[in-house]
């Protein structure tokens, strides 16, 4: 019998502080008007100096857990995705411990804005394949420690969250479908970058020894790229899926801008009122960007039982990909 995969259970998690475009303008020469109208971003919430990665992960983590009826005992694998671990060996097991998730393996995944899709992506294969039964798979990121609050291009666009999804094993696949594609050409138009200088040892034996940079991005070559790419990648999910982007009920994009938003559901010949976005109240807040817009719709009961999503992230690497689910169990 083919192992089909299903999301049981999400869940959300973002800090309490909340710093809003007016607050932005005392920092640097911008405005609520300007940072609104270019990005549709109003607010977004900024993690204290003392709280971790992993905290906010597994506050996610656990509302999926308890939303699916399981308890962490239960989980195999969890998978995170983030490309701000608080450690560079990676965040997850510190996740896994926090949780009490006894028996589960962990891993982190990085691939940035895309990480939640490949997360998605990744963990359905350890299902499939009959390995493990029950996935947690977390999209958690704090840009705002990575973000340079003197540059108006970024510091205007990014916040932190974490939000988590449990797969489980169904006799019913509701992974219909999915596509996923990396460009390392150009990488240089949105990168956290490791800068070096040469430290001598002994004789001729010289290493390197420095420090990440902050964010740096080509905000108009990363639009050009996610407006035609984006819907590129949606219709071969769907292709796969053996759907059309008029059968879907969601459009669920990671939250970067709301131009590329609507300029990708306008490509897709997808309304407004099927777009799904938060970025708002939160901005980009990287991998965690689809589960929260997914968690938050689903508890105010606009995502049905049986209703169609196209899900697509994209950013740094360049990476981007899609996935296409039927909701439920």
């Amino acid at each position: 019998m083919t192992i089909g995969i299903a999301i049981a259970g999400c869940g959300a998690a973002v800090p309490s502080t909340s710093l809003n475009n007016h607050q932005l303008s005392q920092l640097v020469e911008t405005s609520d008007e300007w940072i609104s109208s270019r990005t549709g971003i109003r607010e977004r919430r900024i993690a204290a100096p003392d709280r971790s990665l992993a905290s906010l992960a597994t506050e996610a983590g656990e509302k999926a857990i308890a939303m699916a009826g399981l308890t962490a005992a239960d989980i195999d694998l969890i998978v995170l995705a983030t490309s701000t671990a608080d450690d560079l060996f990676g965040s997850a097991s510190q996740v896994q411990a926090q949780l009490g998730a006894t028996r589960a393996v962990a891993f982190d995944l990085t691939a940035a804005c895309s990480g939640f899709v490949f997360g998605l992506v990744t963990a359905s294969q350890f299902i499939r394949t009959g390995v493990y039964r029950n996935v947690l798979l977390v999209g958690a990121d704090i840009l705002s420690r990575w973000v340079d609050w003197d540059d108006r291009r970024t510091c205007v666009l990014f916040g932190d969250g974490a939000g988590a999804v449990v797969l489980q094993a169904s006799d019913r696949d509701r992974l219909l479908g999915f596509e996923m594609c990396s460009d390392g050409t150009q990488n240089g138009c949105l990168n956290v970058a490791y800068q070096s200088q040469p430290r001598p040892l002994i004789d001729n034996i010289t290493v390197a020894r420095g420090q990440y940079l902050p964010i740096i991005m080509s905000g108009q070559e990363v639009y050009k790229f996610a407006v035609k790419k984006v819907p590129e990648v949606v219709e071969k999910a769907l292709f796969r899926a053996n759907l059309t982007s008029d059968r879907l009920n969601w459009l669920l994009l990671h939250q970067a801008n709301q131009r590329i938003l609507d300029a990708v559901a306008k490509r897709l010949n997808i309304p407004d009122e099927k777009v799904l976005s938060n970025l708002g109240n939160y901005g980009n807040t990287s991998a965690a960007s689809i589960p929260l817009v997914l968690d938050e719709a689903v508890r105010q009961g606009k995502i049905q039982p049986g209703d169609l999503l196209a899900i697509s992230g994209f950013g740094a690497g360049l990476t981007w990909g899609a996935a296409i689910l039927e909701w439920g169990q």
